[in-house]
């Protein structure tokens, strides 16, 4: 990596000056995202001797990933012996709605040992069990238990090992560095980035023959979410649609079943799945367990988007608490399993709510937890449409389908993190000369500029408010077409009203300007998720369409966004005859009681 200063400035000049220094650095692979998978593709590249550079909006230590809680999955067969990744396969597949890829899925699956390993040799403090074997629970929905863990802070633990591992193999990463734009040239690939530091104002322009989105979904754009704030706000959206790739499936949001409700700033942090994995129990407000209505034979360790679902119905037909919500009871389990098993859950109910979760039941309702499409990607090496142009966890699309295992993004990050550091490896050895564009370079810098010149009336924190206010309203757990075009009509008006914004930089730093491109990405996300709720007319998974309650088979179809008013349908390959025999049937009924 090499760099070089310009534009250097006076400690006297204003915050807002357009004459901001810039720093321009030079490296082989660009890695947008510091969380899991955008830290394995790191490790992976300098392991090959490929130079790299990582840049983070958030502190490395305090990535996304940190908030996976529950476990990573692997068919390792230390507990079950009888599992084996075309199990785990077909249980991806199955619980998809026939929305994922089969190759993405056979990758996942088959390289999902060796991630493990990996993170086994970085160094990952998983349980296990008094033979030394690594420990693994159930999780909603799999036939075998395959979730291997770490107390419920396996996704902390995962982050912490591998920014060890990093730092062993020299990957430089900057922090709070606001990525603006993908630079691409004149014809159509890659040649590095720009962006800006989100403390000093300081621009980037980095030379890159590869880039790597690894910053997440969009999930922030509802109300109650498990995101905190500032993150999942569609970047990666934005970023690879404005390069010139395609979203997929923008629609296919998970809402995961138990998000907290209080304190308010806090509404839609998560409880751990393990804590149903564990035995813990859903209530309505009246007592009753009413899983049993729905997915009689799961119950509580039925699929997200069912548990979601029947929480929402029991909320809205009037057995909810006075909050809003229902209750997770786990207060029956023997307090050291809590202690041991849970003891992230416990301690966020302690600092949160002071609520000892081994006495009393826990208050949640449905958050918006995982973006499940994302940009559209080819699933041997997650590569673009645009060349030199790459994305993996969240940010990508192919493996989910309508409905997410639990324990199933951890893997993913790990698995194609490694496969896509490769490809950005072979890509950047291809290229024997890299054309770059000036135009490209000044309209980003013009971007910056314009905006630090907004002086507008609009305030960008209301009208990112207002933005959640419109997706969950219309766009939430269960939809319709009334709603969702209410919802593109009140989306327009938000878009117009963002033309006359104001951008108030000060000396506590620039976050300001990172909301006036948060707000540009939630625009465009939130865009490509109602046109494509509104073309997906049926019901399947996570997407409950009140209008169409029934499962259309002509819909198993990925829908692919290439911007305003442009949804296109793409058919999906059949999974392969020997996984396809382990799948079993999925029964609809209860699957959107009204």
């Amino acid at each position: 990596m090499t760099e070089t200063t310009t534009h250097p400035h006076t400690p006297h000049e204003a915050p807002r000056t357009s004459a901001a220094r810039e720093r321009q650095i030079s490296t082989s692979v660009l890695v947008v995202g510091t969380g899991g998978s955008g830290l394995r593709a790191a490790i992976e590249l300098r392991e090959q001797g490929v130079d790299v550079l990582a840049i983070g909006k958030r502190p490395r230590d305090d990535a996304h990933t940190t908030l996976a809680a529950g476990g990573i999955n692997a068919a390792l067969g230390t507990v079950d012996a009888q599992d084996s990744w075309q199990q785990h396969a077909a249980d991806t597949l199955q619980e998809s709605y026939g929305l994922a890829d089969p190759r993405t899925v056979e990758i996942v699956t088959q390289g999902a040992a060796r991630g493990i390993e990996d993170l086994d040799r970085f160094g990952m403090q998983f349980a296990r069990e008094e033979d030394g074997r690594i420990s693994q629970r159930f999780f909603g929905a799999h036939t075998w238990r395959r979730t291997a863990f770490s107390g419920d802070y396996t996704g902390l633990e995962i982050q912490k090992t591998l920014v060890r591992r990093a730092e062993q193999t020299g990957v430089p990463i900057l922090e709070h560095v606001y990525i603006t734009k993908v630079l691409t040239n004149d014809d159509g690939a890659v040649f590095g980035a720009y962006g800006f530091h989100e403390h000093t104002g300081e621009r980037y322009l980095v030379h890159a023959d590869a880039v790597i989105l690894a910053c997440g979904g969009h999930n922030r754009i509802w109300r109650r979410t498990s995101s905190r704030r500032n993150e999942n706000t569609g970047d990666s959206f934005r970023l690879a649609h404005e390069a010139g790739g395609r979203i997929r499936d923008a629609e296919l949001v998970q809402f995961h079943p138990s998000g907290i409700l209080e304190p308010e700033a806090d509404a839609g942090t998560l409880v751990s799945e393990a804590a149903r994995g564990e035995g813990g129990i859903l209530r309505n407000s009246l007592g009753a367990r009413f899983m049993s209505t729905y997915d009689p034979e799961r119950m509580e360790l039925s699929t997200r988007d069912r548990v979601a679902l029947a929480s929402y119905t029991e909320i809205k037909e009037g057995r909810g608490t006075a909050n809003g919500g229902v209750w997770l009871d786990v207060s029956h389990l023997p307090r050291q399993q809590i202690m041991e098993r849970l003891p992230r859950v416990y301690q966020t109910l302690m600092e949160l709510q002071m609520l000892d979760i081994t006495r009393a039941p826990i208050e949640i309702a449905p958050t918006a937890h995982y973006s499940m499409g994302g940009v559209l990607v080819r699933p041997e090496d997650h590569s673009t449409d645009v060349p030199g142009l790459f994305a993996i966890g969240e940010a990508a699309s192919g493996l989910h389908g309508a409905n997410r295992l639990g324990g199933n993004s951890l893997i993913e990050l790990l698995v194609f993190g490694r496969i896509t550091g490769e490809a950005a490896a072979r890509h950047h050895r291809g290229i024997v000369v890299q054309t770059r564009s000036p135009e490209a370079v000044a309209a980003a810098r013009a971007e910056v500029t314009d905006l630090l010149a907004a002086d507008g009336t609009e305030n960008i924190r209301a009208l990112q408010r207002a933005v959640r206010d419109t997706m969950t309203e219309h766009c939430g757990v269960v939809r319709d077409e009334s709603g969702l075009r209410r919802g593109l009509d009140e989306l327009a008006a938000i878009e117009a009203r963002s033309a006359d914004i104001g951008v108030h930089p000060d000396q506590a730093g620039y976050q300001d300007l990172a909301h006036a491109f948060d707000l540009k990405s939630s625009l465009l996300a939130a865009r490509a998720t109602l046109e494509c709720a509104l073309e997906r007319r049926e019901t399947r998974g996570c997407h409950n369409r009140a209008d169409f309650p029934d499962q259309d088979p002509a819909m198993r179809v990925n829908l692919v966004w290439a911007g305003p008013g442009r949804v296109e349908q793409e058919p999906l390959a059949e999974a392969p005859a020997e996984i396809a025999a382990l799948m079993r049937d999925v029964s609809q009924d209860g699957k959107l009681v009204e």
